[in-house]
Parts: C-alpha cells; structure tokens; sequence
C-alpha cells in the first residue's frame, strides 16, 4: 500500500517558493526543499526532473493560482474593488506569489520562459481592463503603468519579513494598491532621460571592469559569469582581470559596496539640506529614483546577487539596506506620528518596490516622464500609509475604487503639499 501522501507535489511546491523567496534560485538545493517538505532528497525527484524543473513548476502553478483569484474578483459585479481585496489576501497568505512575475526567469529553459511571459502578459492585461473599466479617461500607456506599480504594491511584501495581523495587513496593502489606481499622472511629461551627444569618457581599467562585470552579473546571473567572460566582454584577456581584482567576489562586493555608498551620500545630502522632515522624506523618494534609475545594473546586483557575496561583507551590507530603510521609515514616522512602526515599515518597502520594479520593467521604462511619475507612485504609497495612520479603516479602499467610477481621481502629491504635485519639486533633491 502507498503512504505517500496524494498532495506530495504541491506540498513539494510550496516548499520551494518559500525558499526561493527567501533564499533565491542558487541558494537552495534539492535537499533544502526536500528537508522543508519533511522528505529525502531521491523523492523529490519522483515528482520533478530537478531544482529547475521545481522553478518552472512553482511560477507556473503561482501564475495559475493568481489568475484563478483574480479571474474571480473580475466576475464580480464591483470588479476592480474585488481584485484589490482579493489580491490583498492573497499577498497576506501567500507572499511569494504576488511577486512570481519578477523572478529570475534566466534560470528556467526557453519553453518555459515563454509559458510564463505569456501567462503574465495575460495577467496584466486583465488587470489593466479593469482598470480601464473604472477609469474610461484612463489611457492604455497610462493604465499599464498603474497596473504594474499595483502590482508592486502586493509583490513587495515578498522582499522583507514584517507582518501585522491579517485583515490589518490587508487592509494597508489594499489602500496602498488603490492610491496607485487612483493616481493622475501628469500629462504630457517632459523627458527625464535626456539623450544627448555625451563626450567620450576614458574610465579607469578597473572601473571599466567593474561596469561591464555588474552589467553582466545582471544579464546572466553572477555564478553563470566567469573571469574570462569580463575580460572579454571589456576588450581584455580573462587573466589580465586578476591584475585589478582578485576574482568574482571582490567585483561583487565593489558593485555592492558602490550602490550602498550612493545611497547613503545622497541620502545624507538630502536630509541635511532639507527644511523640513516632510521635504527630507520626499526628497528621499526623488533621490532613490534618480540613483537607481541611472544606475539600474547596480541596483539589480545589489538587491538579488548578495547571497554570493562572502558572509563577512554580505552582513555588513544587509546592515546598510536595513539603515537606509530605516532612514525612510523614521522619517515616515516624523512625518505621520500615529504610524505604527511596522506599518511605516510597510509602506517604505512597496514605495521602494514600485521603483525597484518598473525601472526595469519593458512595458513602462521608455515613458519619457517615468522618473516623475515614479517618484509621486512611490510618495503616494507613503502619502496614503501616513493617513492611514493605525490602518483600521475597513471601508476606505472600496469607497476609493468606487470614487474612481465617479471621475474623482488623485493627482499625484508630495505628502499633503498641496493638489497637483508629483512628490518634491522638479531640483530639489
């Protein structure tokens, strides 16, 4: 007779999303989510070919399950409110599946990259229906862009560990969501990317290694990128990196070590310049924008490549992201007292997904004004978790969604400054 249990696979499953979520794609083995599932290595591959085998599986399956729930929330009569309370839950529930969109999808064969593109592209597409069926004025452009931004909403709580009792954590993420769907953009943004002729600069060797190395540890994945391919990549022989930097990990640490010193610098410029704490925490918002969308290869490299980083320098720069949130999260405080500290903290992490994500989302990134339009998502996000204040308004996101019906939209601000503002003015810092 066969013990196994019938739900094996699926138990199998949510092992390894939640390790992949915690840990990533490299950092886990087939005896990792084998010990989490409470089996033997050899069973997991009764039910799968391998650990990528186990990737494809977990996205596909979330992506179904996303779809199921949203696909629900649409059929009802109140479609969008729907898909903000249900994707709420979900999120709460199920932090990884919120964010499955995002994972690396180098790791998984052709086949299955396109099975999860288009599974996702179809996701997206219903959201931004709806979207369009509550605000008719609501351009395609302008509605993809809101939709990917609430996405990130939901998506971020996969990125850190606080919590609040359920309906409580819900019931932020929703108001965080619908302050995104709500939002007005600015019309006919000027460019922020300017394109000019720059003048040719002669870098250093070793800083030309470092930009081609984190562009690349970016594209492929750092344990997929070798000595010999930096030094092609920059026009020299593999060997000759060695001359500049000791091997893979010291160019991974330098590429860290850089976006942490950006953000600290810039962040320190902007709070001792600022005249208020509510001018300092929007002049944050613009400040990270601006860094992360000059310097996205960094930011990529820096957020999903520290697990190979050795344990010494990895922990120091845990310690820096977890300052410069913090940086965020008492400033949010300052600026709405009442706010409980894990709620601030919260909101900080999906204004800081928002950017994080759409700068390096296709769909969005050509948009000639998206770093102002980014900047007042993300000030929303903090803007509505501010008036929030203990979250414990029950009714507020559906009577949001249903205002927007009404033609009653919100233009983007910076922290109650006033109607008509996109965050902190276009210079401030």
């Amino acid at each position: 007779m066969n013990s196994r249990p019938r739900n094996r696979k699926e138990q199998l499953t949510d092992a390894a999303a939640e390790l992949f979520r915690r840990h990533g794609y490299h950092g886990v083995s087939v005896n990792d989510i084998a010990a989490a599932a409470g089996v033997t290595g050899p069973a997991v591959y009764r039910h799968f070919r391998g650990k990528q085998d186990v990737l494809a599986h977990v996205l596909l399956t979330g992506l179904d399950k996303f779809g199921l729930v949203t696909d629900q929330a649409l059929a009802q009569p109140e479609p969008l409110p729907a898909l903000v309370s249900s994707v709420s839950a979900l999120a709460v529930e199920r932090r990884e599946i919120t964010a499955l969109w995002r994972w690396q999808g180098r790791h998984l064969d052709k086949a299955d990259q396109i099975k999860i593109v288009k599974r996702g592209a179809e996701l997206m597409g219903d959201w931004v229906s709806a979207l369009r069926d509550a605000r008719p004025d609501l351009a395609l452009p302008e509605a993809e862009l809101l939709s990917w931004a609430a996405l990130s909403v939901f998506g971020s709580v996969a990125d850190h560990h606080v919590s609040l009792p359920k309906r409580r954590f819900e019931q932020l993420l929703g108001r965080m969501a619908c302050a995104v769907f709500r939002s007005s953009l600015p019309e006919s943004p000027v460019s922020t990317r300017h394109e000019w002729q720059r003048p040719p600069v002669q870098l250093s060797r070793r800083e030309e290694l470092l930009t081609v190395a984190t562009r690349l540890f970016r594209e492929r994945g750092y344990r997929d990128v070798s000595m010999e391919d930096i030094g092609a990549a920059a026009g020299i022989a593999g060997p000759s990196v060695y001359r500049h930097f000791d091997g893979k990990a010291e160019l991974l640490m330098a590429a860290g070590y850089r976006m942490a010193d950006r953000l600290q610098m810039d962040a320190r410029r902007v709070i001792e310049n600022a005249p208020s704490p509510r001018e300092a925490l929007t002049g944050l918002v613009a400040s990270y924008v601006d860094i992360v969308w000059r310097s996205d290869d960094l930011l990529s490299v820096f957020a999903s490549e520290l697990g190979n980083v050795p344990d010494r320098d990895r922990k120091e720069l845990v310690k820096v992201q977890r300052a410069y949130v913090a940086e965020w999260v008492t400033l949010l405080r300052t600026v709405a007292p009442d706010l409980p500290e894990p709620e601030a903290r919260i909101a900080v992490h999906a204004a800081l997904t928002i950017v994080n994500d759409l700068t390096r989302t296709p769909r969005v990134t050509t948009r000639p004004g998206l770093v102002v339009e980014l900047t007042g998502l993300a000030v929303a996000v903090l803007d509505t978790a501010a008036e929030a204040g203990s979250g414990n308004d029950a009714h507020g996101r559906r009577d949001e969604i249903r205002r927007m019906a009404a033609g009653e939209h919100v233009a983007q601000k910076g922290l109650r400054r006033g109607p008509g503002r996109v965050g902190p003015q276009a210079g401030s810092g």
